[in-house]
């Protein structure tokens, strides 16, 4: 297994294959593990690169996320395409992980060639996200298929991180905490946004926001898929993938 130095703390990551660098991002409460079954629709077109998020998976452990965590995460991306000396690494995030690539691309655009954002929000958290965050996880918590994955992500310790997790993102929506180094509309590389209009989890008007997100900026698009569950990348996982390979190459 591979490491590399976040500050003091040890950060998990693997790299599969050769060709062309996509970067895999999970979301929150998951981990690389959660592409397990995605790999072979990317791995022929792609060299592969996983990692996961401090605290979560097989990297090291924190006592709380940061308040800023997708923030911090997008440091992560750029921390480990440093490590790596890679340079043209395509993003492909998803959920939580979304945030984190977008934020990446903003902060070292010279550094990735392309961004595709699957299952967000958008710019900002719905009204009532910290209290929908709290009844999904607290359903989740006793729902015996959430419960795996939560454990097969996480490990032994999947409560525990889960909880730390929940206490963050309900800080954030509280706190209102910019969830963006800067404006999405100002990014300067390629910018894919994926969403459905049926993902249970997203609460905004993701027709309207990603419109006003792309009008300014012809460097930015946007599909929104008429069907398809969180995270789409999974739930319509043949589609969502020949996107993502089309737009890369285009």
């Amino acid at each position: 297994m591979s490491y590399f130095q976040y500050y003091d703390k040890n950060i998990y990551y693997s790299v599969i294959g050769k060709g062309i660098p996509l970067m895999l991002l999970h979301g929150n409460t998951a981990s690389s593990k959660m592409f397990t079954f995605l790999l072979d629709l990317y791995k022929n077109d792609f060299q592969i690169i996983l990692i996961d998020f401090l605290g979560n998976g097989l990297s090291e452990r924190i006592d709380k996320f940061p308040e800023n965590i997708w923030v911090d995460q997008g440091y992560q991306i750029i921390a480990l395409a440093n490590h790596l000396n890679i340079d043209n690494i395509n993003l492909l995030g998803t959920s939580g992980g979304a945030y984190a690539a977008i934020n990446a691309a903003l902060e070292a655009p010279k550094r990735f060639h392309k961004v595709i954002a699957d299952s967000f929000d958008g710019r900002t958290l719905p009204s009532g996200f910290a209290e929908g965050l709290i009844k999904e996880r607290e359903f989740a918590k006793s729902d015996e298929q959430s419960r795996g994955f939560y454990e097969w992500c996480q490990g032994d310790d999947w409560e525990e991180v889960t909880d730390k997790d929940t206490e963050t993102l309900i800080n954030l929506g509280k706190k209102n905490i910019p969830l963006f180094i800067s404006h999405i509309s100002d990014i300067k590389i390629p910018l894919l946004m994926s969403a459905s209009k049926t993902d249970e989890m997203l609460n905004n008007d993701l027709e309207s926001e990603f419109h006003e997100i792309a009008k300014n900026n012809p460097l930015i698009q946007y599909k929104i898929w008429e069907d398809g569950h969180h995270p789409l990348i999974a739930t319509k996982a043949l589609e969502t993938a020949q996107m993502v390979i089309n737009f890369i190459h285009q």
